[in-house]
Order: C-alpha cells, then sequence, then structure tokens
C-alpha cells in the first residue's frame, strides 16, 4: 500500500476528487494548508497599502492505495490538477505498512475498500 500527499491549487479540488472518484477510490482526506515554493509568494495591495502575502493557500490531499493503483493514481492528479502556471503543486509518494479499520478491525486492503 502506499499514502499519496498531493498539495494542490485549493480551486482544482473537485477535478482531483472527481478524477480519483473515476478510479474507484473512495476515500480521501483534504486538508487547507499554506505554503510556498518557487513563487516565493507575492505582493499585494489593500487599502493603499503594499505588503508581501508569503505563503500562498493550497490544498493537501492525502490518499492511501493499493500499489497495483499508484501510476494511475499519480497520473489522475498530475492531469486533473495541472493548470501549466508555476504553483501547480507537488505529489509525493509513500509506503503504508499498515492499515486498521477502526470499527470493524479489518486490516491493509480489505480496509481501503
Amino acid at each position: 500500500m502506499k499514502i499519496v500527499t498531493a498539495i494542490i491549487k485549493p480551486f482544482k479540488l473537485d477535478d482531483v476528487r472527481e478524477a480519483l472518484t473515476g478510479l474507484g477510490i473512495q476515500g480521501l482526506t483534504v486538508t487547507e494548508v499554506k505554503g510556498y515554493g518557487r513563487q516565493k509568494g507575492h505582493t499585494e495591495i489593500y487599502r493603499g497599502a503594499e505588503y508581501a502575502v508569503n505563503f500562498l493557500p493550497k490544498v493537501k490531499i492525502e490518499v492511501v492505495i493499493p500499489t497495483d493503483l499508484l501510476e494511475k493514481t499519480v497520473q489522475a492528479i498530475t492531469d486533473a490538477a495541472k493548470t501549466g502556471q508555476i504553483g501547480d503543486g507537488k505529489i509525493f509518494v509513500s509506503p503504508v505498512e499498515q492499515t486498521v479499520r477502526i470499527r470493524t478491525g479489518e486490516t491493509d486492503t480489505q480496509a481501503l475498500e
């Protein structure tokens, strides 16, 4: 099993969710986060005063999947989240040693269904 963590632009969340649902992925976790990469933030003007916005709003999506769905999952997220502009985000893949569904005690792939 793998956990796929994607940091994307907030307005792309629905597109990514639909793409993952199309693969049969039933659950995911979404967190509103702030950060920066190559964008290095930007400058905004509010009531005539200029100020720097160092951290930009992003959305973090986490989904645990069977290893055999990894390539399709990464491709689906990439296709759905891509705008071609700087700041589209990143995808991280990590191994998962064990998964347990708390309600039933099911483990690993049974817990993902």
